[in-house]
Parts: structure tokens; sequence; C-alpha cells
């Protein structure tokens, strides 16, 4: 295929969701473990995030691709042997490809420089809790940082230091890899020593140089991107901004990235040259806060001309769309987004407020209450109430 000088807006929009895996259609039959690992390579992680107002944010992206799937499969191939994923720092708390893990290890020895300063504190001012926490992870695993902190915390009652302290050890041994997550109970993450967790082709393979390793992770994302600028490749993995922008130079000098103009953009794109520009795309889907494709804004709105914000922290009466709001995915086009709650004691999915892009078309309302249907579905829940809020809520009621 000829080398691509310029895209359109419309075919770089395209062209990402391609990238994500919106290219082609769910699968008609519920997706095999196969097939959700190879849609977790193809993004290159799944970041995980603490609210289950809906479900845990990492569930939600192989849904928004595949359609129902069952999330004991991904629960396997995260927390169980044989590891294909494992939890580390990639963009933010992540899910990743066991085989990324030696790109990764720069960062690991970088903790106790770059890792935040409470972590960093702990090691200069108790080195000795940093290494009874490790010794008792070695002695005890998979332990959580609580039962670490009963065995750690002084004997009486009163403040907890200890627990502040014994969570900021385990955390720095977490983030410089001497200590990694063995599976989660509930979402409680339980420790344990690498050796006990991750497959020994991983742990015994090469350790590339920091500047092999954040080539490798640009790879990742730019084949995950399709489409790019430099600053959203750096932010896929939150790469340093000076190293990042000297490795893609060396990417786009090897002819790994090539330069185009993209319609409407104010900087060069970064092309994959593996990149599809399909010349449609008939997508539906519902996208999670923290859904690769919408994590960062200024890519969002560069792409989809739709400005979106998470409003978790902003207090109700301050807030536009709602508290934990999802876009609306409707062929190649964001039009729509939904502030939904899963009400599980009475099996409801609640859209608490549902509202329509300028230009949504006449079918988003059918649309979108198709795509909530099968998610109350997947989710467990029986049925889907759709509160009276927004300018998309009469017509989604009336179905």
């Amino acid at each position: 295929m000829a080398r691509r000088e310029k895209l359109s807006a419309a075919e770089a929009r395209r062209t990402a969701l391609a990238a994500q895996g919106f290219g082609r259609p769910r699968p008609e039959n519920p997706p095999s473990t196969r097939a959700l690992l190879s849609t977790v390579e193809r993004l290159g992680l799944l970041q995980i995030d603490s609210v289950n107002v809906l479900s845990r944010a990492h569930y939600l992206p192989l849904f928004s691709r595949l359609g129902p799937y069952d999330r004991d499969r991904l629960d396997a191939a995260s927390w169980r042997a044989p590891r294909r994923l494992f939890e580390y720092w990639g963009h933010e708390a992540s899910l990743i490809p066991v085989s990324a893990q030696p790109l990764l290890r720069w960062r690991m020895d970088r903790a106790e420089h770059e890792a935040w300063g409470g972590m960093r504190r702990i090691r200069t001012e108790r080195p000795e809790l940093v290494e009874r926490v490790l010794d008792d992870v070695r002695a005890n695993g998979p332990i959580s940082a609580r039962q670490l902190a009963e065995d750690e915390a002084p004997p009486r009652s009163g403040p907890w230091w200890g627990w502040s302290d014994v969570k900021r050890a385990v955390e720095l041994l977490f983030w410089s890899g001497q200590v990694t997550s063995a599976r989660r109970r509930g979402f409680e993450r339980l420790y344990d020593v690498p050796e006990r967790v991750l497959p020994r082709a991983v742990l015994g393979a090469p350790t590339p140089t920091v500047e092999e390793a954040q080539r490798g992770l640009l790879r990742i994302a730019a084949r995950a991107c399709g489409i790019a600028t430099e600053r959203d490749l750096r932010d896929y993995f939150r790469l340093p901004a000076a190293a990042a922008k000297a490795r893609v130079a060396e990417l786009v000098e090897a002819g790994e990235l090539h330069e185009v103009t993209v319609e409407g953009w104010r900087t060069p794109g970064l092309l994959h040259p593996a990149a599809r520009v399909p010349r449609r795309v008939r997508a539906r889907a519902l996208l999670g806060p923290f859904d690769s494709l919408v994590w960062e804004r200024p890519r969002v709105e560069r792409l989809f001309g739709f400005r979106y914000r998470l409003e978790i922290y902003v207090p109700a009466p301050k807030r536009v769309h709602g508290y934990y709001v999802l876009p609306f995915l409707l062929g190649d086009r964001l039009v729509g987004r939904v502030d939904l709650k899963a009400d599980r004691a009475a099996g409801t999915l609640v859209v608490q407020a549902a509202w329509a892009e300028d230009g949504a078309p006449p079918e988003t309302a059918a649309a979108l209450h198709d795509e909530l249907a099968l998610l109350a579905t997947w989710l467990g829940l029986e049925r889907v109430h759709v509160v009276d809020r927004g300018n998309l809520a009469p017509a989604l009621r009336r179905g």
C-alpha cells in the first residue's frame, strides 16, 4: 500500500477506531480467552480503577469491543497461573501483557527517585520497615497491605500510623517490581514476590536498555492509536516528555512511524505503518471513562469534536452531565453520553441522564436502547430504568 502523506479528519477518526478494535463487527458468539487476550494485546493495557458504580473499569473495554464475555476468563488471565497479564503502572494502574514486563523494568529501577513523595520518604525515613515488609511478603505472600499493617502496627489502640507507613512501603516495593500483585480479593490487592507469580520465561528475559524499552512502549502505543501526535504516544504509557520526543524521532527516522498531515490538527500526525484506514466503521459501543480510546481528553476532542470530562470529583450541583458518564459510539462518531449506575440490589441499570450530541442521527436513541439492554444483561441486571434528565432521555424512555 502506498505511503499516506495526509489524512482527512474522517480518515483519522476511522483509523483510530480500527486500531482500537472497532473496525470489525463484534463476534456472534461469546469470545474465547484467546480473543480476549488478543484484544488486550492490541490495546497494550487495560486501566484499573476502584470506582464500581457501574463495573470495574478494566472489564468495560473488552465488552465495548467484543460484546458480552465471561469475566472469569479475564480474571483467570490476570490473577491465575499461567499468568498472561500482570498489574503495574502503565497508563495508570493497569493490566498489561506479561510480555511487556521487561519494557517496564527501567521504570521499576527508578522507583525510589520517581515514585510519589510519600513512598520516597518511607525509604529514607524508615528503610528498616521497607525491608521488613519485603521479608514478610516473601514469607507469607500472597498477603494484603491490611494484613501487613496488622503485623507491623504497634500493639495498642490509637492512631494507625503503622498502616500508612506499611501501605507506602508495600506500594514502593510494588513500583520497584520487588513485589507484584498475585491476585485480588474483591478489589483488595494481594502481594507476592514476582518469582511466585510471573512466568519464568518473562523473568528470565533480557533487560533492554532504557532507550530500547521506551521505543518498545511507543511501538505498542503507536499500534494501539493508529494515528497519533507525539503527545498521544507519550501519554499512553506516561513516558517522560524529553525521552519520548527523542524516541519518537528515532522511530520516525527508522521508518517505524510516518509523519502525515491530518486535517484540523495543529501538530503533525504519526501514522503506524500497519494502520488500516477503513472506508467506514459501523461500531456501536458504550465507552468506559478509562477506556484507552477516550482516556486522553484532548485526543478525544481532536478526533471526534467531543468535549469529555469525568465529573466524579465535581460537587453534584456543579456536574454538567453526571457522575459516571460513558460516551456512546455509533458508526464512527461519538453521538451521545449517558450517566450510568448499576443498582444491584434492585437488579436495575439506572440511566441517570442521557444526552445527545448536536447532529446525532435519528437512530441514536434506538441504538443506545439496544446497547443498554445488552449491557444490563451482561452485568446480570434485569431491567433498564431511564431517569427523565437530558435531551435524549425522553426518546430513550420511549424505547
